[in-house]
């Protein structure tokens, strides 16, 4: 049988676009293979005596969309073109004056200028009416700055830069929490920001007793109280009503932080899988995991484990070489990014691959599946990152005793542990899933990052250079695959879309995959539009309770436009769409 399909349409204009080598007028990539070889030997320029080998070996695993590195390493890597090659950064902690927050605000324009996405920790500015000492004038608040961001950030837009994406938190005992969690009830503001609240434990054991909750600035300085299930309250209504903003549990993320011995965490990227202390950055990668479904569609399908091993440990040397190669719009930035050497590998795909292996996403068969293909690559990682720390040295900020004793690096195999005792580790984190959302479209459209198929056939739109858009319409891969072998026979059980999913098991398959991850995902749990309030807050207590580091969801009508929109929908009108980490 043949699995290969025709590059769609809609796969071939986001490489053309995005990732198709332009130097000025002249084309440089004839072809999707030119870009391949192209970032196999960018990536291979680093080994010293052995490019040619390693090239080969990365081309071999860029063929055919095996492994997908980020859109910033696709698009940027053996060009000259200065963009960043790493797609995630969180900016420097904003020092609470005027004079901070527009170096803040500039150090932001450049990351972002260059091909980053970026994400700030807003809690450091003193509430709204609080009196600043030094100038005798009244602050207006973290979320009246953010406007300023987001102006910014619209006129980068304008200028031909790429798309960006920002990530604001604030923490649940900053004074202006309510008015941040209000923030983007208005759905014209703030468009180019996600918003997510940093909630500790304390609020959340402060929840479950009904208990005030101490507002206060700095923290420790008690200014006021509010009870904490009114606040979680408007957390939800507002999430409910208008999709903003996001929870993370933060002192869950700082716990599990291999670097937690040397680092604190107040911030992610912009869609939340990177957590990272202040001037950090992250580089991805996922793996295409319908690339290694063996006789799909049979009763004989399997998920190759050992050859996403083998593609995961040469996914970790490319992802590290990347460090060598690339330019840091902020001089700081590339002090701390190279002092942990954080890698994010994950999957994609795997929606996709589910439907191929005929089992449906959120069944107890399809969590074990992915749990296996994630701890294949996970395990794989590390070792391939031990192995690099014997060859190159560990990461500058590695510790022995410290970081073996983490919790997340206390979980892994006992071979792993031995062998970064003996050696050390190259890269502090290795492991993210993404949502991979472009990536997986230049992939011949399979689904993306962790989430189940969006729709079998769709209409898709896609921004164009000029900021304008194109709608095309677009064939989920493994729906066309089926097709291809078994024409118009009905649909096998695995294939179900992601609106059909019970948001339970959306978290299932969310909690099933975190605990191979050492960052973190990003993870859209689909609500139903006539879900009652009562069953969605739920949803973000359960995932709580099943040791998520973060939260999204998604209910139609809850005030975001969309960008893609199912046949058998009418069409929505198209909004500014924060872009995933592609």
């Amino acid at each position: 049988m043949n699995f290969d399909l025709p590059l769609a349409d809609i796969s071939t204009d986001i490489w053309d676009t995005k990732y198709r080598y332009r130097d000025g007028d002249v084309i440089r990539d004839a072809s999707l293979e030119d870009t391949w070889q192209r970032v196999a030997r960018a990536l291979a320029a680093v080994e010293a005596g052995q490019e040619g080998v390693w090239a080969a070996r990365f081309h071999e695993v860029l063929a055919n969309f095996r492994f997908l590195p980020g859109g910033r390493i696709q698009a940027g890597a053996g060009t000259r073109h200065r963009t960043t090659l790493f797609n995630c950064f969180v900016m420097g902690t904003i020092e609470d004056s005027l004079d901070g927050i527009f170096s803040a605000l500039k150090e932001g324009a450049l990351t972002m200028q260059a091909g980053g996405g970026v994400g700030y920790d807003f809690s450091t500015l003193r509430p709204r009416g609080a009196r600043a000492d030094a100038s005798d004038t009244i602050a207006s608040g973290p979320v009246s700055f953010m406007h300023i961001w987001d102006s910014m950030c619209a006129t980068l837009i304008s200028t031909g830069a790429r798309r960006g994406a920002m990530m604001a938190t604030l923490r649940c005992d900053h004074p202006d929490i309510l008015e941040f969690v209000e923030a983007k009830r208005d759905p014209a503001v703030l468009r180019h920001f996600n918003l997510s609240v940093l909630v500790s434990d304390a609020f959340m054991v402060a929840l479950d007793q009904d208990a005030d909750w101490p507002l206060s600035f700095p923290p420790g300085r008690t200014v006021g109280n509010v009870r904490a299930r009114a606040l979680w309250e408007r957390i939800m209504r507002a999430n409910y009503d208008s999709a903003e903003p996001g929870v993370i549990f933060i002192d869950r993320v700082n716990r599990l932080n291999n670097l937690g011995y040397e680092e604190t965490i107040s911030a992610t990227n912009p869609c939340g899988e990177i957590p990272l202390p202040p001037y950090g950055a992250c580089d991805l990668g996922s793996i295409n995991l319908t690339r290694f479904v063996r006789a799909p569609f049979t009763p004989d399908a399997t998920l190759d484990l050992d050859g996403i091993a083998a593609t995961a440990s040469v996914a970790v040397r490319m992802l590290d070489n990347v460090y060598e190669l690339a330019h840091f719009p902020v001089p700081r930035q590339r002090e701390v990014a190279r002092r942990s050497r954080r890698l994010g590998l994950g999957i994609t795909g795997l929606g996709d691959a589910l439907a191929m292996l005929g089992l449906r996403y959120g069944s107890d068969a399809s969590l074990d599946a992915a749990c296996a293909a994630m701890a294949a690559i996970c395990h794989a990682a590390y070792r391939a990152s031990a192995e690099l720390a014997r060859e190159r040295g560990p990461f500058p900020a590695y510790r022995a005793e410290s970081y073996l004793a983490g919790e997340f690096v206390r979980g892994l195999p006992e071979d792993i542990r031995t062998a970064i005792a003996a050696h050390g580790i190259r890269n502090s984190h290795l492991t993210a899933i993404a949502p991979a959302g472009t990536i997986s479209l230049l992939a011949n459209n399979i689904s993306s990052g962790l989430e189940p198929i969006y729709a079998y056939r769709y209409q898709r739109n896609v921004r164009r250079p000029d900021g304008g858009l194109t709608e095309y319409a677009v064939e989920d891969y493994a729906w066309r695959l089926y097709r291809s072998l078994h024409g118009d026979a009905p649909l096998p059980p695995g294939f179900v879309s992601a609106t059909e999913i019970p948001p339970d098991q959306h978290l299932q398959m969310q909690a099933a995959l975190q605990a191979h991850v050492d960052n973190s995902i990003s993870k859209t749990i689909n609500v139903p539009a006539d879900m009652a309030f009562s069953g969605f807050e739920t949803i973000y207590r359960n995932a709580y309770a099943l040791g998520l580091k973060g939260c999204t969801t998604y209910r139609p009508g809850a005030g975001r436009g969309q960008v893609m929109t199912a046949d058998q929908q009418p069409p929505a009108k198209p909004c500014c769409e924060l872009p995933g980490a592609d």
